[in-house]
């Protein structure tokens, strides 16, 4: 398959932030890559969001897909361990209809305390409601009869009479850090959409451990790999590390103080100098720069849908919008013509 190219918005903003303003911001960024001709719009969730104020993607993403023309449209991730499965297949049966068939369902267990403890979800029973909660919807999404005894769901024999427009379902991209996460994700997803967090040696060598575990398992290569990554395009390198580092550096420094590092491999910190941390992570810089240090993932790794980040809380939309500009006319097309 070709190349594709989608946008993460930045559903996270400063707190008193006048957010329908925000909202009208990302709304400009959805229609400049939609116009562009991007493939993809994508929207995260937290909950109880400190120092952000988080807007959640269910309504979010509704309200996008009526600007996205025939973008696909993607939750990247929910949080499924701490919601219930019955409310989750129907609230996205009904995104995908409200898309006309075509969302990605993006899911992953998350790793912030505050979340698990506001939905009294016992760390230690996560991985289990993770699992259960994916049949659950899964079934449901096929029209399966469904049972469930659990302490949290009790189904007993029901069928959903709502389903999503794609069938069998909409495909589940799942979310992984660790090593023992990514495994599972090479068991129950449809692929393994890669974080924008870990570094290229990192990532080589957990592709590794994917592609073994699925060839275990009996499921053939993806036909889609993924790649979030944090990317900036401005004429000049020094132009777009004037414009992208304090908003950068500050989103790190939150991910560090929720704790994202601690689930890392290898042991990997975010509490380093922004130029260490930037090292094979964050793309900033000209078209040729950002050319350059995309190129390996796609020629090297096998990635073929690259979803950007180019906006973060607190930074202008106009330099997030001539982000996209450059993007879409000189680096695009540069890695679109290395398939």
């Amino acid at each position: 398959m070709s190349t594709r190219f989608g946008l993460l918005v930045t559903n996270q903003q400063p707190i008193g932030r006048d957010q329908i303003a925000a909202l009208d911001e990302q709304i400009q960024l959805v229609r400049a890559v939609r116009d562009s001709g991007w493939d993809s719009v994508f929207a995260a969730q937290h909950h109880l969001s400190e120092s952000f104020a988080h807007i959640q993607p269910l309504p979010y993403l509704g309200r996008l897909a009526a600007e996205a023309g025939d973008m696909r449209i993607g939750v990247g991730i929910h949080l499924l361990a701490l919601h219930n499965p019955v409310d989750v297949a129907e609230n996205y049966a009904s995104l995908d209809i409200v898309c006309r068939g075509r969302l990605i369902f993006g899911i992953g267990l998350g790793y912030r305390d505050v979340e698990y403890d506001a939905f009294a979800v016992p760390s230690e029973k996560k991985v289990q409601r993770f699992t259960e909660n994916l049949r659950i919807v899964e079934e449901l999404w096929e029209g399966k009869e469904v049972h469930a005894d659990l302490p949290w769901c009790r189904l007993d024999g029901v069928r959903a009479s709502l389903q999503p427009v794609q069938k069998p379902h909409p495909p589940v991209w799942m979310a992984a850090n660790a090593d023992r996460a990514v495994k599972r994700c090479a068991r129950l997803a449809d692929t393994w959409v890669i974080n924008p967090h870990a570094t290229f040696e990192t990532i080589e060598r957990q592709l590794t451990l994917f592609r073994s575990e699925r060839e275990r398992v009996g499921r053939g290569p993806v036909r889609e790999l993924p790649l979030i990554r944090e990317v900036f395009c401005a004429r000049t390198g020094e132009a777009a590390l004037e414009r992208a580092q304090p908003h950068l550096a500050h989103k790190y420094e939150v991910y560090s103080d929720w704790g994202q590092d601690k689930v890392m491999p290898d042991k990997e910190s975010f509490r380093m100098p922004y130029e260490e941390l930037a090292q094979s992570r964050f793309v900033v810089g000209s078209p040729e720069d950002c050319i350059e240090q995309l190129l390996p993932w796609q020629k090297e790794l096998g990635v073929n849908h690259f979803i950007f980040r180019t906006n973060w809380s607190g930074m202008p939309v106009d330099d997030a919008l001539s982000s996209v500009a450059l993007l879409s006319q000189e680096v695009i097309p540069a890695l679109q013509s290395e398939q």
